[in-house]
């Protein structure tokens, strides 16, 4: 027995229980066996009212709570909120209201929940008034000042938000902060307005997703949200819908609110809400409408608009018509869900912009006129007709006659009735153990590699396009103005031809760019003509180029590439080659003028190229020099081009050689070869005196319409590009110290030493914007 009782006294040393036995004297005298008989008893139950204990804490309820904005989104959570309300062993229901629930002017349609029995545990007034894009940010700001102590006091495992609503966008940025982990009902859908940005933001704060739709589900998974997070549901009030299809007293309620006369699908429900990013057309729609439904004179309940931006002004246009007062209209502020669901189901028609047209509408086949652009990417049935441009009243009542009285066949795009067994199966299976910092899913991307900027700079291309009169040009070149691959092909006569050509060039040039090693940061376009770059149209080209005015460029070669576009004159082009590769670099103020088959060129002012208010600034070819010259190709006469271009002077070599005053001694011209202004060239070097006084006179035409620019925009520096540029460039240099004002006769002309000025050039557009926001 002594041994016994050693033995006790070490395990009560060792036992848990040996202060519960210390403070209970009186079981010391009892039987060793009894006493630790006892103990065990004792000790085993405290351990199994732990474990129960630890079992409940693991299995304690989930405190969900709903936060309702609007008497639109509670239609949506009701049916969530009866279900968690009726299984209160998975679930613990707190309700938070908010909004247009509390206001007069809506209805206070806070008093449908308390009539549903539902316990609101907190009401915050969070709306600013004043119906206008003000109001609706300052009411954002209210509601985050007001959440967090709600949220705080309430502790929720899980905020349930709806939808894309500007209170529901608050209620979400807040929880999130907060650490809530937010469910999101009816995420993913497009509706065609600012909704979609709420709506989408809403769906990144939330954690997890009960959509309706299977393509709402495909865009959360496109948005790169866990596949796993997302519950494709169906929408909550379709099981109160179709549960509610058949009510035996749909007529009372009909009658109810419009009157004892009127019978099934003899009236009309009309709801138009304001569209935030266009009020003022929202307005003027709204007025259409009422327009068209007081000509249309079938009865009609209309409600009125909810609380966004321009509601106010439309609520105005209603009582400036007096319909308030119309005998065909009834006009309500709220509707009863399950009331209303049976206004739509029976009607002859519904009209508006509201989402309940092209969702719940559809379930009964009720024939639906959507006005405008607010829901327009909906998903919808064959009962909807969409009347985007809204513009007239009689397209509206043309949409009126088609519709109205009509029955379509029923839709279950956005449910079948049991979105909310899904969602309680949902939420039950949500682990709060898990962690609360959200992931996102995004597609596989290459890993990046480190490399050297100067080898990121040596890689970096344009792909230029140079339009000729004979050629087309495509070349891919590098950011030091090297030129990697040049393709020529004669240019077509005809635009689909060309079009054609130029996008199948480009096409061969971006495979090439591969193996060389080019990356192309865009497309440059040197083109003939007058060009607008903003728009990167040409807008009327030269007699060398036909069937190319008003020819957008920039949309057919970006969308073919996807890559951006810019266009330019090809004048212009070679005053930015010269600019980024030529004379013309760190020179803030110069002239460039080409001298080849026409005369043209571009002027740099302060570091910028100068296009002029209609796109027609630098046509130096066409600066008159003389009021009686010869006639132009621009249709005038004395300028420029009449006497200095390359086809002036192939005319009158032409006209010397058919005079037989062409040819000198040292000089062989071919019986079939065509005469060019470099047989005049020729001809004036080995002494024709003919040949040296039409030069003269070219040069001289030159030399004063260049002086005349030199008085105009005064630079600092004239660069003569194109095949004639050599021979011009001492002539008009003297010229210009002869007769230009003393402060430019010390400007310097220079000749172009650029191979390919036009190709650079339409390089150098993309070289300069397209890097200017890397480096």
């Amino acid at each position: 027995m002594e041994g016994f009782e050693k033995e006790q006294s070490v395990i009560l040393s060792e036992n848990p229980q040996r202060r519960w036995m210390e403070k209970q004297p009186c079981l010391l005298h009892k039987n060793p066996h009894e006493l630790y008989n006892l103990r065990m008893q004792s000790y085993g139950e405290k351990m199994l009212r732990e474990k129960m204990e630890d079992y409940n804490q693991f299995k304690r309820k989930l405190r969900v709570c709903v936060a309702t904005c609007n008497r639109a989104d509670y239609s949506k959570l009701a049916p969530i909120m009866f279900g968690i309300k009726t299984n209160p062993d998975e679930f613990e229901l707190e309700v938070v209201v908010l909004g247009s629930h509390l206001i007069d002017d809506y209805g206070n349609t806070f008093r449908m929940i308390e009539q549903d029995n539902f316990d609101i545990g907190s009401k915050l007034h969070t709306i600013v008034r004043g119906e206008d894009e003000a109001a609706m940010v300052e009411s954002v700001g209210l509601a985050l000042v007001k959440l967090p102590d709600v949220l705080q006091r309430l502790r929720p495992d899980i905020l349930v938000v709806h939808g894309d609503r500007f209170d529901a966008l608050a209620l979400a940025t807040a929880a999130a902060l907060m650490n809530i982990r937010i469910l999101h009902v009816e995420g993913g859908e497009v509706s065609g307005t600012i909704d979609d940005s709420i709506r989408h933001a809403i769906s990144k704060l939330a954690h997890y997703h009960a959509c309706c739709t299977r393509r709402a589900e495909q865009h959360l998974i496109a948005m790169c949200e866990d596949h796993s997070r997302i519950l494709l549901a169906g929408c909550p009030s379709y099981d109160k819908l179709l549960s509610n299809n058949h009510r035996d007293d749909y007529m009372d309620i009909i009658k109810s609110w419009l009157g004892d006369k009127v019978q099934e699908c003899d009236y009309i429900v009309a709801l138009q809400h304001p569209v935030t990013t266009d009020i003022q057309h929202s307005i003027k729609i709204y007025g259409l409408m009422l327009d068209a439904l007081i000509a249309f004179d079938k009865k009609t309940l209309i409600l009125f608009p909810n609380i966004d931006a321009g509601s106010k002004e439309m609520v105005r246009v209603m009582r400036k018509k007096g319909i308030e007062q119309h005998p065909n209209f009834r006009a309500v502020k709220h509707i009863p869900f399950d009331q209303f669901i049976q206004l739509v189901n029976h009607a002859g028609c519904m009209i508006g912009n509201s989402s309940c047209g092209v969702r719940e509408a559809g379930a009964f086949g009720t024939p639906v006129i959507n006005l405008g652009t607010r829901q327009t990417g909906r998903e919808t049935g064959e009962n909807v007709l969409h009347v985007r441009d809204d513009d007239t009243q009689n397209k509206i009542y043309h949409a009126l006659e088609l519709q109205y009285g009509k029955r379509y066949p029923c839709s279950k795009i956005y449910g079948d009735g049991n979105a909310v067994p899904r969602i309680l199966k949902f939420l039950q299976t949500i682990d709060l153990d898990e962690p609360l910092q959200k992931t996102f899913c995004f597609p596989p991307v290459k890993d990046s590699i480190s490399q050297d900027i100067d080898h990121i700079l040596e890689t970096q291309s344009a792909l230029a396009i140079d339009l000729g009169g004979t050629n087309l040009r495509v070349a891919i070149v590098g950011m030091r103005g090297n030129i990697v691959k040049k393709y020529t092909q004669p240019n077509p006569k005809t635009y689909e031809a060309r079009m054609q050509l130029i996008l199948k060039m480009c096409a061969d040039a971006m495979h090439d760019s591969v193996s060389l090693n080019c990356r192309i940061l865009g497309v440059g376009v040197s083109t003939g003509g007058r060009v607008n770059p903003q728009e990167g149209v040409v807008l009327d080209s030269t007699n060398l180029i036909q069937e190319w005015s008003s020819v957008d460029l920039r949309t057919p070669i970006s969308d073919s590439l996807h890559l951006p576009v810019w266009v330019d004159n090809d004048g212009n082009c070679a005053s930015l080659a010269e600019k980024k590769f030529g004379h013309g670099k760190r020179v803030e103020n110069f002239v460039t003028v080409i001298t080849g088959t026409g005369i043209g060129g571009g002027i740099i002012h302060n570091n910028e190229l100068v296009h002029g208010s209609t796109f027609c600034a630098a046509e130096l070819g066409h600066i008159m020099v003389s009021l009686e010259g010869p006639e132009c190709s621009c249709g005038s006469r004395g300028c420029i081009e009449a006497y200095a271009s390359g086809m002036a002077l192939q005319k009158e070599a032409k006209r010397l050689h058919d005079e037989d005053l062409l040819e000198v001694e040292g000089m062989n011209i071919k019986l079939a070869e065509p005469i060019t202004a470099a047989h005049l060239i020729s001809a004036a070097r080995l002494g024709n005196n003919n040949a040296d006084t039409v030069l003269n006179k070219a040069s001289t035409a030159l030399g004063v319409g260049i002086v005349n620019i030199l008085h105009t925009v005064n630079p600092t520096l004239v660069i003569l590009s194109g095949v004639l540029a050599s021979y011009y460039q001492a002539p008009v240099q003297r010229i210009i110290s002869e007769r230009a004002l003393p402060s430019a006769q010390n400007i310097k002309v220079v000749t172009s030493e650029l191979e390919e000025p036009a190709l650079l050039g339409a390089a150098s557009m993309v070289l300069d914007y397209a890097t200017r926001r890397l480096y």
